[in-house]
């Protein structure tokens, strides 16, 4: 059997995301054994070396106002762990003033930053060229900067950045579980005295355990973030809401054990907003007396939500109110990957069923053995793709209206993608009507506007040429004002000469039958009596509306259709002229259609 490239490569894409999410939630379990700070960082350190694959990594921390690498993989030189430099100089001086990622394509060369002469003797000890920062902050505070470095010149692409950011966001919150747990056992240290006290604020650390044990598990375990909001709203108590970019609720779950119910009225709009402003977890009360507490779902410098937790308002619980605060914000971290793993994989599905369409639409008529394999492969049966729909947007680009597609074509079992700059859809259907009138249903409640799908029964496997007589179909419908619709091309074949390519010898006679001498008039004496009597037509044969739109005098106007009358030989205004009606429209709409 042939071997298939576009089948490897998926292959190779497939085993690279595997990796990176195994390397994710690798760090992300480190995390919930609560260890020694210098231990998780240099795991975290080993697990962005080994998915980053750069030269070596490391990691530094603000200290005295310094910056000091604390762990380290791929370093040649034992005595770059003692590497520190002035907080305000080199690319981590860059990235503490900025708080956002930076990178140089060759380190010692660039005047873009402020050299330190140490740092530079250490880079040139391990060969350091090419570097890639990412800031660690921990609610809203840089506190160091994740480093990934080539020894030799190179550019780092988005995917890489923002691969780092999230081992950066790991690193943040491994330096805020070591804070926090050192204050536990400070706690526990000066509370001996009293036994009970020392047992809830156990109980409270436990707890806080378990519930990051249970959000780590529910990923590993393939959950979504369905899944780790009705798990937090159980362990916490109350009503926890998922809202998505726009502050929409996109989940909502209330406690199973929990007696309290958020009010169906109630608004979470001024405590996400200052979240969002603040990046960090804000708390307010309600004038109906809820406590609203709201953290922000961020990966680097993408907003990608907020998860906000809504409980009863109560006597202050201290420890442990401040540790369910903490647990809200850490599971911030497990939404964001598992909102970026779900967006990585919806990407993947719609450029997979694009390149599809388009392999079936640049081949057709008929179906490769290896284009049906890949077919069944994502379960869709390409011997049943009958049906092909183009749709379009005044509002909407063909790119972002696909997208609304490739969820329709994912419930019946087809393909959707953007072809030859169209938002186009091949789909099975037993009643082409029905089908095409359901889709545009669809798409009108999903975008909240006017859209336009036109649909055509591929015959023989023909998605080509049922694709062509679609988008020509479509531009005519735009051309006649009909812009809200769902129909099959059958519905407009009124219409079919003009977006038929194989009927284009009958438009011609048409055309020449009934306005041929008009075009020849015209072509040979420079006049346009074509589009003064399509003027005439379009103001209902209204004179003085007519010459204003010409901007001709009214005698002008009569002179001229008078000559039409005699280049055509008949008084087309006193007999029947629906013939020369339709021969005028027709030579209009046919430089419409592409």
């Amino acid at each position: 059997m042939a071997n298939d490239p576009g089948g490897e490569a998926e292959s190779h894409a497939l085993r690279r995301r595997q990796r990176e999410l195994a390397s994710l939630y690798a760090t992300a379990k480190s995390l919930t054994a609560l260890g020694e700070l210098d231990d998780v960082l240099q795991s975290i350190v080993h697990h962005a070396h080994d998915l980053i694959g750069t030269d070596f990594t490391y990691l530094s921390l603000v200290s005295d106002g310094r910056l000091s690498a604390r762990a380290s993989e791929g370093t040649i030189s034992a005595s770059f762990l003692t590497a520190g430099i002035p907080a305000t100089v080199g690319l981590g001086g860059k990235i503490l003033a900025t708080r956002s990622p930076q990178w140089v394509r060759d380190y010692t060369a660039s005047t873009a930053i402020d050299h330190d002469p140490n740092f530079d003797r250490l880079a040139a000890t391990e060969a350091l060229v090419a570097l890639l920062g990412v800031p660690l902050m921990i609610r809203g505070e840089v506190v160091g900067a994740l480093f990934a470095a080539n020894r030799s010149e190179r550019s780092f692409h988005a995917g890489e950045i923002a691969l780092l950011s999230a081992f950066a966001d790991h690193a943040a919150v491994a330096l805020d579980n070591a804070r926090l747990y050192e204050a536990s056992r400070t706690a526990l240290r000066d509370l001996r005295i009293a036994y009970r006290k020392i047992e809830e604020h156990v109980a409270v650390v436990e707890r806080a355990q378990a519930i990051h044990e249970a959000l780590t598990e529910v990923v590993l375990q393939g959950g979504t973030p369905d899944d780790v909001t009705q798990l937090l709203a159980d362990q916490l108590g109350g009503s926890v809401t998922l809202l998505d970019t726009t502050d929409a609720a996109l989940v909502r779950r209330d406690s199973a054990s929990s007696t309290f119910r958020t009010p169906p009225e109630f608004e979470l709009g001024d405590a996400v907003r200052n979240a969002h402003r603040t990046g960090r977890c804000t708390t307010s009360v309600d004038a109906a007396g809820v406590t609203h507490s709201v953290a922000p779902i961020q990966a680097g410098d993408s907003y990608l939500g907020a998860l906000a937790w809504s409980r009863q308002a109560a006597a202050d619980h201290g420890v442990s109110d401040d540790m369910d605060l903490r647990t809200l914000e850490r599971a911030t971290h497990i939404l964001g990957l598992l909102i970026l793993k779900e967006r990585a994989v919806a990407e993947a599905s719609e450029r997979l069923s694009g390149e599809l369409l388009t392999e079936l639409m640049v081949g057709s008529p008929g179906i490769s053995p290896a284009q049906r394999a890949r077919t069944r492969a994502r379960n869709i049966d390409a011997d049943r793709l009958d049906l092909v729909l183009v749709a379009d947007s005044s509002t909407l680009s063909p790119t972002a209206l696909a997208r609304h597609l490739h969820d329709i074509a994912r419930d019946c079992s087809g393909l959707a993608g953007e072809h030859l700059g169209r938002a186009t859809m091949i789909v099975p259907s037993v009643d082409d009507d029905q089908t095409v009138e359901e889709v545009h249903r669809r798409l009108r409640r999903a975008l909240g506007g006017a859209v336009a799908v036109v649909g055509e029964r591929a015959v023989n496997h023909d998605w080509s040429r049922a694709f062509s007589l679609a988008s020509r179909c479509g531009a005519v419908m735009r051309a006649i004002g009909h812009t809200d619709v769902g129909a099959t091309t059958g519905r407009y074949a009124l219409y079919a000469m003009i977006f038929d390519t194989e009927r284009v010898r009958e438009l011609d006679r048409f055309i020449d039958d009934s306005i041929g001498a008009l075009i020849d008039y015209d072509q040979r004496r420079g006049t346009d009596l074509v589009e003064t009597l399509s003027a005439y037509y379009v103001h209902r044969a209204n004179v003085a509306a007519t010459a204003r739109a010409l901007h001709v005098h009214v005698n002008t106007l009569l002179k001229r259709l008078d000559r039409a009358s005699d280049v055509l030989g008949f008084d087309w205004r006193h007999e029947s002229d629906l013939e020369l009606q339709l021969g005028l429209r027709l030579y209009q709409l046919r430089t419409i259609a592409p």
